[in-house]
C-alpha cells in the first residue's frame, strides 16, 4: 500500500461510522483465518521492552529483541512500512520492508490495524532521522483488533467515556496509566512504612450485622442461609478495635468501604481507606504518624515533597500546621466560639450566611461553619484538632473541655484526607454516647450510630488507650496527582449504566 493509499484507508476510516469499520475488520479477520494465520494467538516470550530499548540504546543497538505490545499507528511506503507499537514501558517505532520479512509476513504487517496486539522480533537500530526503532525480522497476531480505537491515538478526551471504557483509557493515555501506577505505589510504600514500624495488616469483615465505625447509610444485602440481613462495611474501626482488646497492639488494614451516598468529585459509593490503631498512642502521636508517612510517600514515589499538577500544588513537606477547630475558625472568620452560648453562635452562623437548623448545639454550629467557611481554604497540610463531642462518637473527650474530643481531621488541598482519634475506651461513656446517636436515627437521622452491644461487651473486657487514624487512599492519590475528581484515581468508579448497556 502506498503512502497516498494509507492516508485515503485512513480518511474513509474516519467517514465510516462503527459498524462498517468493525464489517472491515471481521474481513481482515476472515482473511488471517483463510491464510492460516491465527488472529488470537498465545504465549510470546519477550526479551525486551520500549522503554528498556529506548532507555539504553548503546546497550541493545545492534542487538535482536522480542517485543510485544498493541500498534498505536502505521505508515506504509509501498515496499517497507512503519508502525508504532506501545508495551506498558511506552512507544517504540518498528520498521518493516517486504524482502527482510518476505511476502507472507510483510502481508500482515501491511495489514495491521490499529489496536491489533503483536509480538515482534528485531534488531535495534536508529533512523537517519534519529528514531530509536526495530527493523522486523519476524511478526506473529496475538489479538486482533475488532472495533475501532480513538481517532489517530490522540487520546481519549470524551470524560464519560474515558469512565465507562476505561481499558481505552488506560491504553491510549499514559498520563492515566501514570496515575494508577502512583496509586499502587503509594499504597506499596504505606504497607512497607507500617510493616516496618511493627504493625500488623489484618483483615476484618466486610460484611457487618450492625453497620457502625462511621456516620454514613450502609448498603443492605441478604444472607440466605441465615435469613438475616447484614450490611456491607461502611467502616473497619470496631472491628480492628476489638483486635486491641485482643492483645494485638498495632494493626492496620487497607479495606474497601462502602456507604450509600451521593456521587460527586469528592465521593465515590466503594473507596479505599488506610485504617490503623496503636495501643498507648494518642491523637499526638498519629498526627506525627501522618505528616512522616504522608511526607515519606511522596519523597519515595515522585521524588519530592512538591505534589500535584501547575496550579493545585501542594508542599507537604513537614513539620505541618496544627490548629483547634475553634482557633481556625477565629483565624479565618474572626468568630471566636469559645465565648459563644449556643443562642450566640447560632446568630453568629446566620451573618456568616451558614445554614442553621432548629436543635443545633454549639458544636454542630462550630462544625458547620468550619465546613462551610474554612475548609477549602486548607491547601497545605493542616491539622483541625479537637472536634465538638456531638460529632465525634468515638473519641476521648478532653479532660478540662468536655464538650470537646480528642480528634483530628488532616486537610490538604481544601480535602479531608484522615480522620483520627484518642480513642474513646470507657465502655460507659461509649454506651451512654451510642445511647444519644440512637436516640438521633430515632429523629430521622439516617446517618447516625447504631448500638452495638457486641462491641461494648468487648470495651468492658478492657481495650488499652489507643491512636487511631483512617486515611482515604483515593483522595490522598488526588493530591499526589493533582487529580480533580475522585473519578480520575478509581480504576472502575461507579456510573449510571446506560440503557443500550454499551461503552460507547
Amino acid at each position: 500500500m502506498t503512502q497516498a493509499g494509507s492516508e485515503r484507508d485512513r480518511d474513509r476510516e474516519q467517514q465510516a461510522g462503527d459498524a462498517d469499520l468493525v464489517a472491515v475488520r471481521l474481513e481482515k479477520l476472515r482473511e488471517l483465518s483463510a491464510r492460516g494465520i491465527s488472529p488470537f494467538g498465545g504465549r510470546f516470550a519477550d526479551t525486551a521492552s520500549a522503554g528498556e530499548v529506548k532507555g539504553d540504546f548503546d546497550a541493545f543497538a545492534g542487538r535482536t529483541v522480542a517485543m510485544a505490545g498493541r500498534i498505536t499507528a502505521r505508515r506504509s511506503h509501498g515496499k517497507a512500512g512503519f508502525a508504532d507499537l506501545l508495551d506498558g514501558t511506552g512507544r517504540i517505532q518498528l520498521y518493516g520492508r517486504r524482502d527482510e520479512l518476505g511476502e507472507d509476513l510483510y502481508w500482515l504487517f501491511d495489514r495491521l490495524d490499529i489496536g491489533d496486539i503483536v509480538g515482534v522480533t528485531g534488531t535495534v537500530f536508529r533512523t537517519k532521522k534519529g528514531e530509536i526503532s526495530v527493523a522486523l525480522t519476524g511478526l506473529v497476531m496475538l489479538a486482533k483488533s475488532l472495533r475501532p480505537w480513538p481517532e489517530k491515538w490522540h487520546g481519549l478526551t470524551d470524560v464519560e467515556l474515558r469512565y465507562r471504557a476505561r481499558y481505552l483509557d488506560l491504553a491510549v493515555n499514559q498520563q492515566v496509566r501514570r496515575v494508577f501506577r502512583i496509586r499502587s505505589e503509594v499504597i506499596a510504600f504505606l504497607r512497607n512504612f507500617l510493616n516496618e514500624r511493627g504493625f500488623l495488616e489484618v483483615e476484618t469483615p466486610m460484611m457487618h450485622p450492625i453497620p457502625g465505625g462511621a456516620a454514613a447509610k450502609p448498603f443492605v444485602t441478604h444472607h440466605n442461609a441465615l435469613d438475616m440481613d447484614l450490611y456491607l462495611r461502611i467502616a473497619p474501626e470496631l472491628y480492628l478495635k476489638r483486635l486491641l482488646v485482643g492483645g494485638m497492639e498495632r494493626v492496620y488494614e487497607i479495606n474497601r468501604n462502602f456507604r450509600n451516598e451521593g456521587i460527586s468529585t469528592r465521593h465515590n459509593p466503594e473507596f479505599t481507606m488506610l485504617e490503623l490503631y496503636q495501643a498507648y498512642a494518642d491523637y499526638h502521636d498519629m498526627m506525627d504518624l501522618a505528616e512522616a508517612m504522608i511526607s515519606g510517600a511522596a519523597r519515595h514515589v515522585l521524588g519530592g515533597t512538591v505534589v500535584g499538577e501547575e496550579g493545585r500544588e501542594v508542599d507537604l513537606s513537614p513539620p505541618w500546621p496544627r490548629f483547634s477547630m475553634v482557633e481556625a475558625v477565629r483565624r479565618f472568620t474572626g468568630v471566636d466560639f469559645a465565648g459563644l452560648d449556643t443562642d450566640a453562635a447560632a446568630r453568629e452562623a446566620a451573618a456568616a450566611l451558614v445554614p442553621v437548623e432548629p436543635g443545633d448545639s454549639w458544636g454542630q454550629l462550630l462544625n458547620r461553619v468550619f465546613e462551610e467557611k474554612v475548609e477549602e481554604l486548607l491547601i497545605n497540610p493542616t491539622f483541625i484538632m479537637d472536634y465538638p463531642l456531638e460529632i465525634s462518637p468515638l473519641a476521648k473527650r478532653i479532660e478540662d473541655r468536655p464538650e470537646l474530643t480528642y480528634r483530628f481531621e488532616l486537610f490538604i488541598g481544601g480535602r479531608e484526607i484522615a480522620n483520627a482519634f484518642s480513642e474513646l475506651n470507657d465502655p460507659l461513656d461509649q454506651r451512654e454516647r451510642f445511647e444519644k446517636q440512637a436516640a438521633r436515627r430515632a429523629g430521622g437521622d439516617l446517618e447516625a450510630h447504631r448500638m452495638d452491644e457486641d462491641f461494648l461487651t468487648a470495651l468492658e473486657y478492657g481495650m488499652p488507650p489507643a491512636g487511631g487514624m483512617g486515611i482515604g487512599i483515593d483522595r490522598l492519590v488526588m493530591i499526589m496527582t493533582g487529580a480533580s475528581s475522585i473519578r480520575d484515581v478509581i480504576l472502575f468508579p461507579l456510573l449510571r449504566p446506560r440503557e443500550e448497556g454499551t461503552a460507547e
